[in-house]
């Protein structure tokens, strides 16, 4: 068994503490919480689980890494903290750990990464022997090994897209949807996450090692962005209200431009009610999904929608990145000592938890 430390217990770490347990080859020795009410209460009862694990959280970073993990799940958020969540990172790899995380956006493709993220990751890799893997949903596997997956069942493909189009109401990280993303500001406020160059920061990596993996030199990587006003206030059941006149939706895209046309495109649709923008593009069900349409021939369009606690598409999504990353542990011991991506680590079968419940 595999010890592994799960650092942080919020949105994603609550089904990384499941993934783990879950998992055949993983044994979860230690939980790390950065809130003092959380120490010393079980990681079953942090994870929603109706058992005990006989793990009890603690704040006690040395303590933790000095027992030497053989794994880590980083958890913890790299949204407006990305110089603290790689120096914990950084840590650990030294330590000699493996670590997963989908907190460091520019170590999604580690080849294009500034050197201020990704030479300190190589050092502490040679210095302590661990590695690192960085991946999520979107990004992540929602735009980086689903699209490459679909585009190998076309004949010709012209162009890929990639959306994640979600109702953010239900998105436990409030700040993040108000202040990062700008739901429920004025329409003149500049969200941070929409600023010039950040989607690009955040998604750019994704465009550029799927261009690698189809063999294509990209020409540019470009950005666009709409953003629309509530006609109404709304009230959502998760976060309150949101004023009429202020962004209730956005829609942005990081294309990847290849003979002068955007042939591989990251798209985000983000509504914070279904009222808003309704022309679109929408869901199923008006919830949440993920969508790859490979433009060619044939045209292929695969919609992935994924729930968890309580029937939540966001935590679905949460969930499925945790699983990226939890099941790719094992593989990533059994490797050498390395920085990774997504081309490098296989997307592997749920081995030994076919038909295995969890409570």
């Amino acid at each position: 068994m595999i010890p592994t430390v799960v650092w942080g217990t919020g949105n994603v770490g609550r089904a990384a503490l499941r993934a783990v347990d879950a998992h055949p080859a993983l044994a979860l020795t230690a939980v790390l919480v950065h809130d003092p009410g959380k120490v010393g209460r079980d990681a079953g009862d942090l994870a929603g689980l109706d058992r005990a694990l006989g793990v009890a959280a603690t704040d006690d970073i040395d303590a933790v890494l000095a027992a030497r993990p053989r794994a880590v799940v980083y958890a913890a958020s790299g949204d407006i903290r990305p110089d603290e969540a790689l120096a914990d990172v950084v840590r650990a790899v030294r330590g000699g750990a493996v670590v997963v995380t989908p907190a460091l956006y520019p170590l999604y493709d580690p080849r294009s990464a500034p050197p201020e993220f990704r030479d300190p990751v190589l050092a502490a890799v040679a210095e302590g022997g661990g590695s690192l893997f960085v991946s999520g949903v979107d990004p992540g596997w929602g735009n980086d090994v689903l699209p490459l997956l679909i585009s190998g069942l076309a004949t010709t493909v012209d162009a890929i897209r990639c959306q994640e189009i979600f109702d953010y109401s239900t998105y436990e990280q409030e700040d993040s949807v108000r202040h990062l993303v700008g739901m429920g500001h004025p329409m003149a406020y500049e969200p941070l996450m929409l600023a010039p160059s950040v989607p690009t920061m955040v998604w750019g990596g994704q465009i550029r090692l799927m261009a690698r993996a189809l063999g294509v030199e990209l020409d540019e990587i470009r950005e666009t962005l709409e953003r629309r006003a509530l006609d109404t206030t709304v009230t959502t059941r998760t976060m309150g209200v949101f004023e009429a006149g202020t962004q209730g939706a956005v829609r942005f895209e990081v294309q990847g431009i290849v003979g002068g046309e955007p042939r591989i495109v990251i798209e985000h649709v983000t509504r914070i009610h279904p009222s808003c923008a309704p022309d679109w593009p929408t869901p199923p069900d008006g919830t949440g999904a993920h969508r790859v349409v490979v433009e060619g021939r044939p045209r292929i369009e695969v919609t992935v929608e994924a729930s968890d606690e309580g029937e939540n598409r966001s935590a679905g999504g949460n969930a499925t990145a945790v699983g990226r990353l939890v099941n790719a542990v094992d593989w990533l011991v059994a490797a050498d000592p390395g920085l990774y991506d997504a081309l490098d680590v296989p997307l592997r079968p749920a081995v030994g938890t076919l038909g295995r419940k969890q409570p």
